[in-house]
């Protein structure tokens, strides 16, 4: 083989592992940026919260109960809730007010996981209310939420958006317990609740890094296909344009 033939090998080979090290390193980089993710829960929209406060208003004067809302991240220990609002607007809770003897609240307490744990994100719904209210009321509230289409997947993904929907439903939940007379006009959101956002999936969320990093190694792969294919071919020819400038310097030298 000759120098020349050499030097474009050595070359070939170079590139090719200056590659494998960039998409290496590219790897690595995308793994630690992305092992944790981001595990705070998000608290409700300025709109909503403020949607949800006018709407509790309207239906706590005319059916005489409190209603509110409490979102909690599970994992801030001893930390305030994520956000709180009700009936006396937004960042008060009825839970133990004063001005709210009979009341009752919604609260979702909801926990993301980092992407590396094998664990599944997850929400905790609860109804409570005032002393006076009887537990199986409540409970029957609770289970009235799954009923309207406010599932844990629903607050996973979404959980400001899911905390005020439901404390919207709560005077119609209210009136179904009979905890509370239905109202003279039906608060908006019972008359017509918007529609639910998809539950969706969490898989791209959680692990788009390493499909990336997968995708950057099939692409290696292939480079390292089409690098060993072209060197084969330079082979090909080489060795015979070689054998035939051997034979034709031996017929030279017979001749001389």
């Amino acid at each position: 083989m000759t120098p020349g033939k050499r030097a474009a090998r050595r070359k070939t080979a170079w590139v090719a592992w200056l590659a494998v090290a960039l998409v290496v390193a590219g790897c690595v980089v995308v793994g630690v940026l992305h092992s944790g993710g981001d595990t705070t829960v998000p608290a409700p929209a300025a709109d909503e919260r403020a949607d949800s406060v006018a709407i509790l208003q309207r239906s706590s004067a005319e059916q005489g109960l409190c209603y509110g809302w409490e979102l909690v991240d599970y994992y801030d220990y001893g930390a305030a809730p994520r956000n709180v609002g009700s009936n006396l607007g937004d960042g008060v809770a009825v839970e133990e007010n004063p001005a709210c003897p009979r009341w009752v609240q919604v609260t979702a307490t909801i926990g993301y996981v980092s992407e590396s744990s094998e664990s599944n994100d997850f929400a905790r719904i609860a109804v409570t209310g005032s002393p006076d209210l009887d537990s199986a009321d409540l409970w029957q509230m609770e289970s009235g939420l799954e009923r309207l289409g406010l599932t844990e997947d629903v607050f996973v993904d979404d959980p400001g958006w899911a905390v005020t929907r439901a404390a919207v439903m709560l005077p119609l939940l209210a009136v179904e317990a009979g905890l509370a007379e239905p109202a003279d006009s039906p608060a908006p959101a019972a008359a017509s609740p918007s529609p639910l956002p998809d539950a969706g999936s969490d898989y791209l969320r959680d692990r788009w890094g390493w499909l990336l990093a997968t995708v950057g190694l099939l692409l290696l792969a292939a480079l390292f296909v089409t690098v060993g294919v072209v060197q084969r071919r330079k082979l090909r020819v080489a060795v015979p344009a070689q054998r035939a400038g051997a034979g034709a310097a031996g017929r030279t030298r017979e001749k001389a």
